[in-house]
């Protein structure tokens, strides 16, 4: 999903430093409890957290940006927000947030004290699309655990996201010192609920993401949620969106269900959608309303852990003459709502 570099609005996704992840076919996750007897030790958890608005099993946590408010990060309720992004500072195994803000800046911090200020929860999200991921700059697995815990203490999280897309994701290397680093991580940390956010299409996972989650499998990681972004599928995808993101959950839900050998309800419940609100990066592809409803209504339907949005600083309509019909912005929908409307569909 686009980082917090601010790119200029509209660009092509194979500008991977400028603008929101691309899923693999196109151009260019605390909701965790013990694994249950006979379940493979790292598979997603099927329980889930804090209940959506109509109590419900399925949560609402949208990703906000951990270092500048918006004024529909409360729309909807969150029970938890997902925090974007902790990258690396320059080429170092440094942890920043967007790259260039200390983790323990006091206006951050400032800031996550009101998102938790009625109970909500903070679930940091490592990588994106934007920046260095850490485990592409820290030498060893020591030293990128030590440097996720850094953030997460920072924050005062237990949870734990990391959206790897793009290059990233296939990068074999920083993939297996990344799996290394999670699951000595979790040693330390016994509560430490993790959470992959992947690409995904219509179609499922592609090879690089069921490879990470083998890997994670490998190295004993306790996955929480898989995360996946029903967004950006390519040109050729410009039907209904909404109807995209229910059939990439089920083609994802029979892969989960081979990686960690879980029963149908399992791989439900250890599964989050997050879609791109409004206009996406790829030209025909929109995301209304109607189809946020839907997509929360299908969530309760199969006891999906959690649903999710980027967001919540796009959700409000553009000022006239800002934004055309097929060019993504940076900080509104582009389509037209009134203020925190999807927050408020999401959230049920």
């Amino acid at each position: 999903m686009r980082g917090f570099l601010r790119p200029a609005a509209g660009l092509s996704c194979l500008f991977a430093m400028a603008v929101t992840g691309c899923s693999s076919g196109s151009d260019g996750t605390s909701d965790a409890a013990p694994a249950p007897p006979g379940r493979a030790s790292s598979s997603p958890s099927a329980a889930n957290g804090s209940s959506g608005s109509n109590g419900s099993n399925t949560s609402y946590a949208p990703y906000v940006s951990a270092t500048e408010a918006a004024g529909t990060d409360d729309s909807g309720s969150p029970s938890t927000y997902n925090l974007a992004f902790v990258i690396a500072s320059g080429s170092s195994c440094t942890p920043k947030w967007n790259g260039t803000a200390a983790i323990g800046s006091s206006a951050v911090k400032s800031r996550l004290s009101k998102l938790k200020a009625d109970g909500a929860t903070v679930r940091v999200s490592f990588g994106g699309a934007s920046g260095k991921e850490l485990a592409t700059t820290c030498s060893s697995a020591s030293k990128l655990a030590a440097a996720y815990g850094a953030a997460l203490d920072a924050a005062g999280s237990t949870q734990a996201d990391f959206d790897i897309e793009g290059d990233t994701l296939t990068d074999s290397d920083s993939v297996a010192l990344r799996s290394q680093a999670i699951a000595q991580l979790q040693k330390e940390r016994s509560g430490l609920e993790v959470s992959f956010t992947l690409p995904v299409m219509p179609s499922g996972l592609d090879s690089d993401s069921l490879a990470l989650l083998e890997s994670a499998n490998r190295y004993d990681v306790q996955v929480s949620t898989v995360n996946i972004m029903t967004m950006n599928y390519g040109e050729s995808y410009d039907g209904d969106m909404g109807d995209y993101a229910v059939t990439a959950a089920k083609a994802t839900q029979k892969q989960l269900k081979k990686v960690f050998g879980l029963s149908d309800a399992d791989a439900w419940g250890g599964m989050a959608l997050t879609s791109m609100i409004g206009v996406n990066d790829v030209d025909g592809e929109t995301f209304s309303l109607s189809d946020a409803a839907d997509v929360r209504a299908f969530a309760e339907e199969k006891d999906i852990a959690w649903v999710s949005m980027w967001s919540t600083f796009r959700d409000v309509q553009c000022a006239s003459g800002s934004s055309g019909t097929d060019d993504a912005a940076t900080d509104c929908s582009g389509v037209s709502e009134s203020s925190g409307a999807f927050g408020k569909a999401f959230a049920g």
